[in-house]
């Protein structure tokens, strides 16, 4: 029988503090908005129509495009460009003296404030559009704080205690994490559901099989479907996010159409060795592209 090896967890670890939890959830939404970057240009492409070009011609829409225009050269980020156009815009609006490229400590509170506008509720003011709104105005606000200063840290927010001046992308900013996690909340409570947040269902994983094993593809088509298949099954299987899927080491697997694969979590001193979770999986067949040890998914 093969094994497939998890992580150690303490499962007689102390409850975590409000703290630690919130901690946790910032760093989860850090990780949520890396993984969107892949797919920046069609999130934001979404909800274009909620950043229309025919805006008032005025000092501050005048203005606003001639920013975007001298520090955005890429002609296919055209939806960033226009986010960043009413972002300037709204700032510039409220403060005439507003530096569309100063970065400093108010800058994170610049984000949450225009992302307020377009997300907050309607009876008080705002435009009330949807946490998805929200997600694609914050990436399009990442690639214009990248444009403005490209050589500075992309995984931190932090202020140089030497040059008192701050470093990083603010929109990776602790105080943008904590605002993002509270709206997601509270569009949640709202009833507000992200049709990307749905759990997939026994109809989705048998959809995903045929999409994946349809004969009609060549062999190499399936077997890159075979192992998408196989990411997507074991993380439904067990629980499990895709970064930690991608994380599993396969141990003496062998193609047998007979064979029940086990996965177990790797121990932990905390833990006694008894009450480790363990699954049997028996479905063989997803297993064949795993003939070798190590990582499936080359992470």
């Amino acid at each position: 029988m093969s094994t497939i090896n998890l992580p150690p967890t303490s499962q007689d670890a102390p409850r975590p503090t409000d703290k630690e939890v919130e901690e946790e959830l910032c760093l989860l939404d850090l990780e949520d908005a890396d993984s969107l970057l892949e797919h920046v240009q069609d999130l934001i492409s979404q909800h274009l129509d909620e950043f229309p070009e025919d805006q008032i011609d005025d000092e501050a829409t005048r203005y606003a495009a001639k920013m975007t225009k001298t520090s955005i050269t890429d002609g296919t980020r055209n939806g960033h460009v226009r986010i960043i156009r009413h972002y300037i815009t709204f700032h510039l609006r409220r403060n005439k003296k507003w530096d569309a490229k100063r970065v400093d400590e108010q800058t994170p509170r610049d984000i949450t404030a225009f992302i307020t506008q377009k997300c907050g509720p309607p009876e008080e003011g705002f435009e009330g559009r949807k946490y998805s709104t929200a997600v694609s105005t914050r990436a399009a606000l990442t690639m214009w704080y990248k444009q403005l200063r490209p050589n500075e840290s992309l995984t931190e927010w932090r202020l140089d205690s030497i040059t008192n001046t701050w470093r990083g992308l603010p929109t990776r900013s602790r105080q943008v994490s904590q605002f993002m996690v509270g709206l997601e909340k509270t569009k949640a409570k709202s009833g507000e559901v992200s049709s990307s947040a749905r759990a997939l269902s026994l109809e989705d994983i048998n959809r995903l099989y045929q999409h994946c094993m349809s004969p009609d593809l060549s062999s190499a088509q399936r077997r890159a479907g075979t192992v998408r298949y196989v990411a997507f099954l074991l993380a439904w299987l067990m629980l499990l996010r895709i970064d930690e899927v991608i994380k599993l080491r396969f141990e003496n697997t062998v193609v047998n159409w007979e064979a029940q694969r086990n996965v177990e979590e790797q121990h932990a001193y905390s833990v006694p060795a008894d009450i480790l979770a363990s699954w049997n999986l028996h479905s063989p067949t997803i297993f064949e592209v795993a003939e070798f040890n190590g990582p499936l998914f080359g992470a």
